[in-house]
């Protein structure tokens, strides 16, 4: 999707899921992405449904990524557990590996990599968490991008390691003004409203900037927005912004 920046500039819009989590909406979703990331058994999914998801992903020319995650079902992920650093490259390595087995039936490639849920976030801004995810992920470095957040750790040490990066803001989460994600537990964490999903998408991609919580204009950068599948309206959410992004295509 190309959103209309100025007279004759446009930027490519990216949307993506998080899915394989037993929403069982990607049928759905899948037309109106561009990306997506499928759970790889850490916090959600199996062989049999990420195979479900990877053949829709063929069939809709949607950019196929792992989406690895602390090794944690019962809290879908979303919890920092402890764990030493050789469990969690053990863990790391085999969600991933799992995946590239799938995508070997399809002959289908890995984009990309996208952590879940805490480990996300932890090592947006953990150093030494960071390094380790990086060392899980080292044989893939040549060979696909990993989505990171602006301005992070995991960013800024995956950049000066060699590592693609792209940068991912998320459509239907609300910024705390350090940027990061307001936590679940507050009635505000997640938006619904497609008009402010929609203006807060745009807001990134052409003016580079998110408003916080607190009103705050806080300076990001983003080339993929994640819309999560379990959002009560994930459905209604990307083909609003499917068709919204879409009136100022040029060409």
């Amino acid at each position: 999707m190309h959103i209309l920046l100025g007279a004759k500039k446009t930027q490519q819009i990216d949307i993506n899921c998080d899915l394989g989590e037993g929403t069982s909406n990607e049928s759905e979703l899948m037309p109106y992405i561009q990306s997506c990331n499928i759970a790889c058994g850490g916090h959600a999914g199996d062989e049999s449904t990420m195979k479900e998801v990877v053949k829709l992903a063929v069939k809709h020319q949607v950019k196929i990524g792992a989406h690895p995650s602390y090794p944690d079902r019962e809290n879908f992920g979303r919890k920092s557990i402890s764990i030493s650093a050789e469990k969690l490259i053990s863990s790391i390595q085999e969600q991933i590996q799992l995946m590239d087995g799938v995508l070997g039936g399809f002959s289908a490639k890995l984009h990309h990599i996208k952590p879940h849920g805490a480990l996300y976030n932890d090592i947006a801004k953990d150093e030494k968490r960071a390094a380790v995810f990086l060392q899980a992920i080292r044989n893939y470095k040549e060979k696909v991008a990993l989505y990171v957040p602006y301005n992070s750790v995991i960013a800024k040490k995956a950049k000066g390691e060699g590592f693609s990066i792209i940068y991912e803001a998320f459509a239907d989460r609300s910024y705390n003004p350090d940027l990061s994600l307001v936590a679940r537990s507050k009635p505000n964490a997640v938006l619904t409203d497609v008009d402010a999903i929609l203006k807060q998408v745009l807001s990134v991609a052409k003016e580079g900037r998110v408003t916080a919580v607190d009103g705050s204009t806080v300076p990001i950068k983003a080339d993929t927005f994640c819309v999560h599948s379990d959002t009560e309206n994930a459905t209604d959410i990307v083909k609003y912004l499917y068709n919204q992004l879409h009136i100022t295509t040029l060409g």
